[in-house]
């Protein structure tokens, strides 16, 4: 059994001004994702320029923040945002959902490419192998603000988290480190390897849905639920799955289209 390391959830404080490790990671996220992409964007040469591509990291990057916090009031705890408006701006204390930020990348990137002419999937997969870094940077703020923890476990590596986070204080999965490496160091190494090769288009992309999707269901069954949801169906579906089982189904689909209707880029 483990105890939960104390850490300090502001990294520094200035005056009233602090920047939390949550906010931190998403910063440390988007920045890797600009620049990793950039090092493969003569991939979309002519098409894309530099100075393109950081518009088009900075809007998706908008939409994330934007998407991910309307996700989560939205999906999980819309009651509460409804009684205090105000808490829906306190990003700091968590409350953001994957799949709400992956929703207003999507819109961002498409009304992007749209207005300036450009092909989205050709995009998307360039992008999507390193998305897999902001999304563990993602957990790893999950772990230290201690939420999102599993369920008790007594395996060795069963964790207590603080007071405040448990009552209970009971060893319990460290389900956010699971998903730190699952969708984060496994998902970014097999896309990455994925993608070092010439790969039709869309193929890429529908990798990243379908094993999120696989990485996210399989986490969910030992991850508590969010306590004001509980489990939606037969003692073990979460909300979490019912959002990520569309992505398995979108990416098989785009998979099965890119290798039967060919087009490398």
């Amino acid at each position: 059994m483990l105890f939960y390391p104390k850490i300090n959830p502001v990294v520094v404080a200035i005056g009233p001004l602090q920047i939390h490790w949550y906010g931190l990671m998403y910063l440390i996220g988007i920045g890797s994702v600009w620049l990793l992409a950039s090092k493969r964007l003569n991939r979309l040469k002519p098409t894309w320029t530099k100075e393109e591509f950081s518009d088009i990291v900075f809007w998706m990057s908008i939409g994330m923040i934007v998407g991910g916090r309307l996700g989560y009031v939205l999906f999980y705890a819309l009651p509460v945002y409804i009684a205090n408006p105000m808490l829906i701006f306190a990003v700091w204390k968590g409350g953001m959902a994957f799949h709400g930020g992956f929703v207003g990348v999507i819109i961002s990137a498409w009304l992007f490419v749209c207005r300036n002419r450009k092909l989205f999937f050709p995009l998307m997969d360039l992008i999507a192998p390193f998305v897999p870094i902001g999304l563990g940077a993602g957990r790893i703020g999950n772990f230290v603000n201690a939420e999102l923890w599993g369920k008790p476990s007594d395996v060795p590596w069963a964790m207590v988290f603080p007071l405040f986070s448990d009552p209970a204080q009971l060893p319990r999965h460290p389900s956010q480190l699971y998903q730190f490496g699952l969708e984060g160091v496994a998902l970014f190494l097999i896309l990455y390897i994925f993608s070092r090769k010439p790969r039709p288009t869309m193929a890429i992309s529908g990798m990243f849905l379908l094993l999120y999707g696989i990485f996210r269901c399989i986490v969910e069954l030992i991850r508590m639920p969010d306590a004001q949801l509980g489990y939606l169906a037969w003692g073990w579906l979460t909300m979490g799955q019912i959002l990520s089982m569309p992505m398995i189904l979108f990416g098989l689909s785009l998979l099965w289209w890119a290798y039967n209707f060919r087009q490398k880029y």
